[in-house]
């Protein structure tokens, strides 16, 4: 067993020296890392929206909920 935490250990440090090797990504102004964490989470919503719509059965709420996808297409589009 501890032969087994051993290689799971080296290969943790292989990754994260792998990791490390790699060039550094540019650092985002406070405004485009803004706009980054806003399309996140309307894309999260978004998916949100759709699994809900997946299993709504009611015309109303089948009615809102493609309401707030399409604003949130929109809201999408407009970050682009």
């Amino acid at each position: 067993m501890a032969r087994g935490w051993e290689s799971k250990s080296v290969e943790a440090q292989q990754a994260d020296a792998a990791e490390s090797r790699k060039e550094p990504k540019p650092r985002l102004t406070d405004e485009e890392a803004a706009r980054v964490r806003r399309l996140e989470g309307l894309s999260l919503s978004r998916s949100r929206i759709l699994q809900e719509l997946e299993i709504a059965h009611a015309p109303c709420r089948r009615e809102m909920l493609n309401a707030a996808l399409s604003e949130l297409d929109k809201q999408i589009h407009n970050l682009d």
